[in-house]
């Protein structure tokens, strides 16, 4: 068994919070979110929100673009992509799952789905 990439730990750690997990989700919507944004989205104060997104950031998840005094974030999906392959290859038959996905072209803008 090889040691798990410390980049792919950090990122599940910090998907483990539900409100981390909704800021995913948010962002998977779109290509990218303004900071006020999410304080509109997110029932939570501004250190707060502050506080999560920097958790994403730093786990990797996120990249982070500041215009002016506004911050933007984006989901960095293919760490997201390196997640689901992690997760996929711990299933029964979960090598070979890569190898199917990769036979049809990728579309960026179509999720892909976890079906084992």
């Amino acid at each position: 068994m090889t040691d798990p990439d410390p980049e792919v730990t950090e990122a599940f750690k910090a998907l483990g919070d539900p409100i981390r997990w909704s800021i995913v989700r948010e962002l998977a919507e779109v290509d990218e979110l303004a900071f006020s944004a999410l304080e509109e989205i997110l029932p939570l104060s501004k250190p707060a929100v502050s506080y999560h997104t920097r958790i994403l950031a730093q786990a990797g998840l996120l990249t982070v673009r500041k215009q002016g005094r506004h911050y933007f974030y984006a989901l960095r999906r293919e760490l997201v992509r390196e997640l689901v392959d992690q997760v996929r290859g711990l299933a029964p038959g979960g090598p070979a799952r890569p190898a199917v996905a990769a036979a049809r072209p990728a579309d960026p803008g179509e999720p892909d789905l976890l079906t084992w």
